[in-house]
């Protein structure tokens, strides 16, 4: 496994709103220094829910991955798809969205 790559005290990051599911969430996302995904955040707009509980979790568990070396579209491919080959879940729609801002 590798080692896990330790933040930097100030990096770059930017936040936006996404509508997923019926429901608005914010998304925050810092980067290494080098343009790489360090980290992400999501929060739905009614704190303190069971689905931000679980957007929470979805965002701390990529993070990890992101500090371990895993790469934006590793974790993007592995995720579930619809029908029609749109994010099933909001930690794809939000690594989507942040892969077409990136291009």
């Amino acid at each position: 496994m590798t080692a896990r790559e330790q933040l930097p005290n100030r990096r770059q990051c930017v936040s936006f709103e996404i509508f997923h599911s019926g429901v608005n969430f914010t998304v925050s996302a810092g980067r290494y220094q080098d343009g790489r995904m360090a980290e992400i955040f999501l929060s739905a707009e009614r704190a303190g829910t069971p689905l931000e509980a679980i957007a929470r979790d979805a965002a701390i568990l990529a993070s990890i991955a992101f500090q371990h070396g895993v790469d934006l579209e590793t974790i993007r491919s592995a995720l579930t798809r619809d029908h029609d080959g749109g994010p099933a879940t909001l930690l794809g729609a939000a690594l989507d969205a942040l892969a077409e801002a990136a291009r």
